[in-house]
């Protein structure tokens, strides 16, 4: 799939314009996506079969490794970029617009949502949007139910708590929780908190 003019300002973080004619583009694949993700979730198939399908979805080969359980459920499907050894686990909504990117290994937990798209402040153009890229780092884990906004980078071997709404980037090897999540402490095991 050739990624249109407007997929590439939403990767690029630029404001989209709700009414403008190349909206389309999106809601079309919007469209494509929702058929997908029919099959994928509600359909009897093959580990194999399912990696196909979302192969479809995200417009490239997903990895073998990687696993990603179903339901699965996405606004927009081709911004979803899955790394080697990701876990996804059930009903994970990926809002990918302006991109997700699964590092290496990531883990993410049940019910979490990953947002990367945002409405702008002004009434009089309050349908638009404004998409920012979502980093989830190698080997960070995202614990069920948490929430990643906009612009937001989980640092290498980070944890995001359960049910944690993470509106700023988190540093590597660190642990968040709460609403709006603040740092925790060190993850143990690494080396810099061998180091303190």
């Amino acid at each position: 799939m050739t990624e249109s003019a407007i997929f590439q300002r939403a990767l690029a973080g630029k404001p989209l314009d709700f009414t403008g004619e190349d909206f389309q583009k999106i809601n079309q694949t919007v469209q494509r996506t929702q058929e997908l993700l029919k099959k994928f979730n509600h359909i009897d198939q093959t580990a194999e079969q399912r990696r196909a399908t979302l192969s479809q979805v995200v417009g490239y080969s997903v990895p073998v490794s990687a696993e990603i359980n179903a339901p699965v459920h996405s606004d927009f499907g081709p911004h979803i970029f899955i790394s080697d050894h990701v876990f996804v686990n059930q009903g994970v909504m990926f809002v990918d617009l302006g991109g997700i990117y699964l590092g290496d290994g990531a883990l993410i937990g049940p019910g979490t949502m990953l947002i990367t798209v945002n409405h702008l402040e002004d009434p009089a153009h309050r349908r638009d949007v404004q998409a920012q890229a979502i980093h989830i780092e190698k080997n960070a884990w995202v614990g069920a139910g948490a929430m990643i906004l906009p612009g937001v980078t989980v640092g290498e071997n980070a944890i995001v708590g359960a049910g944690a709404i993470v509106t700023k980037d988190v540093p590597a090897n660190m642990i968040v929780v709460g609403s709006p999540a603040r740092v925790l402490r060190r993850v143990k095991g690494t080396a810099a908190e061998q180091n303190d």
